[in-house]
């Protein structure tokens, strides 16, 4: 596992976890992941008022949007792959990058992962990572570092669910895979169909039609890929 690696509880201990893990309770309920059931999150039952509440109450801390309360399209998907297939990582060293809820690392951990890294620059997240892995039974551990500045960890998968949604981030982030496969390392990505998704060069695994809410997507079931980098 890459340097930075974290236990997620202490870490998070010395930058204001009670806070965080209140905050977090208190705005979402704990509910089954529509196309993954066997996985349970704490979800955000109303996507617009804790986007607003957020940005509103938390603003003076410098947080992004909480795209940890949601069970994103592309993570739903890849979760769905993964635990349908678990020889995709079972026995293996898993990466879920930009982990968000946690939701893909915890199928990759259900389906036989010798273990997992989550990896989020928000420290929310990286809570929420913590919450939602507690609840489903499975350890997982944390780094907060953009890795994207560096090299590729020494693992043995990389997943990535639905990041593919701005122009900057997709085209750093292809580097970045592009070195890790140049590595031998295998990279699973789930995408709905985000505008900046290289599907040239990509090679289709599965399909699904994944529930998601109107707040944050413009249908309420959307095509989602799932992909292997070639």
């Amino acid at each position: 596992m890459p340097h930075g690696r974290v236990d997620i509880a202490a870490s998070l201990q010395v930058t204001g976890i009670a806070d965080r893990h209140e905050f977090i309770v208190e705005n979402t309920r704990l509910m089954p992941v529509p196309l993954v059931p066997e996985i349970s999150l704490h979800i955000a039952h109303e996507a617009v008022p804790l986007w607003q509440k957020t940005e509103e109450e938390l603003g003076e801390m410098g947080l992004p949007p909480p795209f940890w309360a949601f069970a994103w399209a592309g993570g739903q998907a890849l979760a769905r792959y993964i635990l349908d297939n678990p020889a995709t990582v079972c026995r293996r060293n898993v990466l879920d990058m930009a982990s968000g809820s946690g939701l893909v690392g915890i199928a990759a951990m259900k389906a036989g992962a010798a273990q997992v890294m989550a990896v989020d620059i928000d420290r929310f997240a990286l809570q929420a990572v913590a919450i939602n892995a507690t609840v489903n039974k499975v350890a997982i551990s944390a780094c907060g570092d953009d890795l994207l500045d560096g090299p590729p960890p020494d693992v043995d998968v990389i997943v990535v669910g639905d990041l593919f949604y701005e122009k900057s981030v997709a085209e750093r982030l292809m580097t970045w895979l592009d070195a890790a496969t140049a590595r031998g390392m295998d990279v699973l990505i789930g995408d709905p169909g985000r505008s900046y998704l290289p599907r040239d060069r990509l090679v289709s695994c599965a399909s699904y039609d994944v529930p998601v809410t109107r707040d944050l997507e413009d249908a309420e079931i959307k095509k989602t890929q799932v992909w292997q980098l070639a």
